[in-house]
């Protein structure tokens, strides 16, 4: 079956960085767009970034533009999220994203309506 399996999460003081990885198992994601979603204490789950098949398109949120930035390596099925400047406002669960729709070349997740397939999450925690 689909796996998700994230990793890099943890608790960090405000202006410091996380970077979170993702690695797929189960089914080659090269085709499908990847991204990151995070749920915050008394919150909705929202789409933080996301990044097309390829790896020349991507997507933020208003609120971490700027500061998050989305990779991925399709030889190893990953995606990755390396978090600057992170504020406690950041705190939230983050959420690997797979998205089998296909759009086009440069389609990329931007609701969480869209995505197919969740990790399992990683607590990010970030103090004043």
């Amino acid at each position: 079956q689909v796996q998700l399996v994230e990793s890099g999460g943890g608790s960090v003081q405000a202006g410091n960085s996380l970077r979170l990885s993702c690695t797929v198992s189960g089914r080659a994601v090269s085709s499908f767009a990847m991204g990151w979603a995070r749920q915050a204490p008394g919150k909705e789950r929202e789409l933080v970034a996301s990044i097309n098949w390829r790896g020349e398109r991507t997507y933020y949120a208003d609120s971490v533009e700027g500061r998050f930035t989305i990779s991925r390596d399709n030889t190893k099925n990953s995606v990755y999220l390396q978090m600057d400047s992170l504020n406690p406002e950041d705190t939230a669960v983050y959420f690997c994203t797979l998205d089998l729709t296909y759009d086009g070349p440069y389609y990329t997740t931007r609701t969480v309506a869209e995505v197919d397939y969740w990790g399992q999450g990683t607590q990010g925690t970030v103090s004043s």
